[in-house]
């Protein structure tokens, strides 16, 4: 589904990624770790195609298509979708209003109220976006906003940051959902996530672990062995490894 390949990337004239090489099949979900700085949310911004960031070099492929100079609404509309780090505040516009756009007609306004009553969001769904609201409230508007979407490849910057153990519970069984782990067939849907922390590997049984340190992929593997040995060794660990 995802195909990148030897990636540059800089951001206000400064160089962040350096040949990045990553493959993501239909179905799968990886894992992006490392330490702050390392060039994982310029990563996930640059496959969603933020003018901000620069591609020097390399491609993007997202399901056949070319899409390293594609602006971020026709990366939107082919099936890329992506939860912020750090949610943008929309005055002047509803969530309801927001999640009506984004569903482009594949959710109706009651399917939008089962959505949001799911992820404990009705009374906000006629606030300005994201306005005022708190961090795990942030993380479930992001939420809310992908599953009326509804993209083949979501992309989400550290979902477990900034919330409480409730949020985090509530928004670890969402996004085990959205991306199909609770089915045994029939799986589409792709991901990309970062984390820093790896709470979310308690819901979601990730496909492959990279280590991104330096604007580099380190190394690669299972997910849940990387973490068991950033734990006892740090990250420079991943560069020796080298796997």
């Amino acid at each position: 589904m995802l195909k990148i390949e030897g990636l540059k990337v800089s951001v206000e004239g400064k160089e962040i990624l350096k040949n990045i090489n990553v493959e993501i099949k239909s179905s799968e979900t990886h894992i992006l770790i490392g330490p702050n700085g390392g060039g994982k949310t310029t990563l996930l911004l640059t496959i969603m195609g933020l003018p901000k960031y620069k591609v020097l070099d390399g491609r993007i492929i997202f399901n056949g298509i070319d899409i390293t100079n594609m602006p971020v609404n026709e990366r939107a509309e082919l099936g890329i979708g992506l939860m912020f780090q750090k949610s943008p505040k929309i005055t002047g516009v509803k969530l309801f209003a927001l999640c009506k756009l984004m569903g482009q007609q594949r959710v109706d306004d009651e399917e939008i109220y089962e959505l949001a009553e799911k992820l404990n969001l009705k009374a906000h769904l006629f606030r300005d976006v994201n306005s005022g609201f708190s961090g795990g409230e942030l993380k479930r508007s992001e939420l809310l906003q992908i599953l009326c979407q509804n993209p083949c490849l979501v992309l989400l910057d550290e979902p477990e940051s900034g919330v409480d153990l409730d949020n985090l519970d509530l928004i670890g069984n969402v996004i085990n959902k959205l991306l199909q782990k609770d089915k045994v067939k029939g799986r589409e849907r792709s991901g990309l996530i970062v984390t820093h922390l790896g709470y979310i590997l308690n819901y979601v049984n990730s496909d492959k672990g990279h280590v991104l340190m330096d604007g580099e992929i380190v190394c690669s593997g299972n997910p849940r062995d990387i973490f068991d040995e950033i734990k006892k060794y740090g990250f420079e660990r991943c560069k020796e490894c080298g796997c």
